[in-house]
């Protein structure tokens, strides 16, 4: 009970800290569309654009990693490694996260604070663009996307210690997911009856048809 507690508490952390980060979206396509419009239509363009999209982005992607890998969700060469038995993934894994995770990540953390505070002191600025902006609060982001990455990964270590115990993976929160992504873990999972099976995949081609009809009413409009 405690142990689930504690991954379920880790993946919620993550899990928030990726959806606060992900607004970021939203900030970057809008600062792209205001000068997309003050460049061609005012020509006035802002001078350090660039810099600023960049370090949007690289905020976005590098703080969203603890949520990625609390979904599971990183790319994975999974064509043996899902044929596998839930013991020797989890046996796999533990060997990977403690040979190239923790010490990756350990270095990330370590190198990312000297890269932060050296910027920090000398008040660095960009020179990829002029009147480049200070980068040194990007420079930050790097440290602290591998402290996340790095209590997460902490989590996964511990779910593939359980599941050596028990035989089996312990829960993960779980979050949105793609419809084909659904249809296919119904498919072939063995712990939904056949019935319960059938039903939850017309539901979601029920979903996916509504999706392509509404896009199909919005071209006849246009």
């Amino acid at each position: 009970m405690y142990v689930q507690r504690f991954l379920f508490t880790v993946d919620e952390i993550s899990t928030w800290v990726g959806k606060f980060f992900a607004w970021l979206i939203i900030v970057l396509m809008t600062v792209v569309c205001v000068e997309v419009f003050k460049r061609y239509v005012l020509n006035a363009p802002t001078a350090w654009i660039f810099d600023a999209e960049n370090m949007m982005y690289g905020t976005l992607f590098m703080l969203c990693g603890a949520y990625t890998l609390a979904q599971n969700a990183h790319v994975r060469g999974d064509f043996l490694y899902s044929s596998m038995r839930p013991r020797t993934q989890a046996s796999l894994d533990v060997v990977l996260y403690i040979l190239f995770f923790l010490p990756g990540i350990v270095a990330l953390i370590y190198s990312g604070w000297i890269f932060g505070m050296e910027s920090w002191r000398i008040n660095e600025h960009s020179t990829v663009t002029a009147d480049g902006p200070p980068v040194w609060q990007f420079k930050f982001m790097i440290p602290l996307a591998g402290v996340f990455v790095m209590l997460q990964g902490i989590a996964e270590i511990v779910r593939c210690v359980v599941c050596l115990r028990t035989g089996e993976w312990p829960a993960r929160l779980k979050d949105v997911a793609e419809i084909d992504v659904i249809e296919e873990q119904l498919a072939h999972s063995e712990y939904v009856d056949e019935e319960s099976r059938k039903i939850a995949i017309e539901k979601a081609k029920d979903i996916d048809e509504a999706a392509r009809q509404r896009g199909m009413g919005a071209e006849l409009q246009k």
